[in-house]
């Protein structure tokens, strides 16, 4: 086969994959007027539209479709054994992917990288934030970092963090007007700062559990944000009520920065926890990096 013809078809299955000419020119490293041109010559050269093209998606024809069912795994073989091979250096190597929200790539991820990165500099780490709550198999990441209860059963999840608490906190100056909620229904009449979960399409709802009782409170508020930090920064400006990991908060309670309320209504839940399908279990270098995250207590 001409070289051109597998450079047509990986085009091909990077657009199928991603359904966005904008993403898969990202993950080939090229134009986006250089893919379309690369798709538009293979589908002159069979004869057959591959994508339906529209303003807003693309998605494969029934032809497309059939391309990428039959020549899309052959290419994952590929792949795979090519990972396989390169296991046999003497070093271990290789690009790992892995999906988490800033909180956990900083106060998690970070830390340990740093150590291990230095220690294996043949092993490249690409770590991707994201709120959305990432289906890693569909996305082709290596692994995605959530809390132990978001875990689908069907992944391998090794905990990489302790138990960890959320906090509900205000700036002095918010609470100078107005009273302090003593139970999660009254924060419908306060001004809260919330967090948009793009997969879910809305705001993220607070959750709250005292003596067996669950509850989750829609808040409202002026602001809107799709990061922890920037909750955080609104709260210590006074603009409202965040509700954030309890040890990001901290800092700015010991020092009166912040005043935290609903404690009682905040228990310890399962922390942070890296998750994988089977299929990441042979490579030397994803095993080196999972026993680095791992959380020893």
């Amino acid at each position: 086969m001409q070289r051109g013809n597998l450079d047509h078809l990986l085009a091909l299955i990077a657009v199928g994959r991603e359904r966005s000419f904008t993403k898969a020119a990202a993950k080939l490293g090229v134009s986006q007027s250089a893919l379309s041109h690369t798709i538009r010559e293979l589908e002159a050269r069979l004869g057959v539209r591959l994508l339906t093209r529209t303003t807003r998606s693309v998605s494969p024809t029934e032809a497309g479709e059939r391309l990428l069912r039959t020549v899309g795994p052959r290419f994952e073989e590929i792949e795979a054994e090519l990972e396989a091979v390169s296991e046999l250096r003497e070093k271990p190597a290789g690009t790992i992917q892995i999906t988490a929200i800033d909180y956990a790539a900083d106060t998690i991820l970070w830390p340990k990288l740093t150590k291990f990165l230095r220690e294996y500099p043949d092993i490249k780490v690409e770590i991707i934030v994201d709120y959305g709550l990432t289906d890693i198999v569909a996305q082709r990441y290596d692994a995605g970092v959530g809390a132990g209860e978001q875990v689908a059963q069907d992944m391998i999840a090794v905990r990489i963090g302790p138990d960890m608490r959320m906090a509900v906190v205000g700036a002095p100056s918010y609470f100078r007007n107005r009273s302090e909620p003593k139970r999660p229904q009254e924060l419908i009449g306060h001004n809260c700062i919330n967090l948009r979960l793009p997969t879910h399409g809305g705001l993220y709802a607070w959750e709250f559990v005292k003596g067996g009782r669950e509850l989750r409170v829609r808040v409202e508020g002026q602001l809107v944000f799709n990061g922890t930090f920037q909750m955080l920064n609104a709260a210590l400006a006074g603009f409202g009520l965040a509700y954030v990991p309890e040890d990001l908060a901290q800092p700015h309670l010991a020092k009166g920065r912040l005043k935290r309320v609903l404690e009682d209504w905040c228990p310890p839940y399962s922390g942070y926890h890296l998750y994988y399908t089977s299929r990441r279990q042979s490579s030397a270098a994803f095993a080196l990096l999972v026993d680095a995250l791992r959380y020893r207590g």
